[in-house]
């Protein structure tokens, strides 16, 4: 049995396939799926309705069962703080850097050959994207 809260049976199998290093996009319900996503990537539906299910939703669980090592946030385009990144900031810890990206080098980086996993949420919340860099568990 999982000793962890993340069930979901696809999500568990994509995050396992993904790896070290390997980037994992927890995106808006805004996130131009078609456009800026890597066309390889695994792509996870969990967008039920608009508001269901958010990025911190997915976040918790996820963080129970995956070491990530680096988290990239998408900029306000006006630079004012974005609501969704101290939620992140607190659930990821001080151990996880935050980085953040403007809009056009963020949807770049969601592009790359090392994007796994994207999981796609109908949080509302502007510029809410996420990216984690999976790292290696440690005994």
């Amino acid at each position: 049995m999982l000793n962890y809260s993340l069930l979901h049976p696809p999500l568990l199998a994509a995050l396992s396939r993904a790896g070290h290093g390997g980037r994992v996009v927890l995106a808006d319900g805004n996130f131009p799926l078609t456009t800026a996503a890597n066309p390889i990537a695994e792509v996870v539906h969990l967008n039920l309705r608009p508001g269901m299910v958010a990025v911190t939703d997915v976040l918790q669980p996820l963080l129970e069962a995956v070491v990530v090592e680096l988290a990239t946030v998408m900029a306000s385009p006006d630079g004012s703080p974005v609501e969704a990144h101290a939620d992140y900031a607190q659930l990821l810890g001080a151990d996880v850097p935050l980085e953040s990206l403007s809009r056009w080098d963020f949807y770049e980086a969601t592009r790359r050959e090392d994007v796994a996993v994207v999981v796609a949420t109908a949080d509302q919340r502007l510029c809410a994207n996420l990216v984690l860099t999976v790292g290696v568990r440690e005994r």
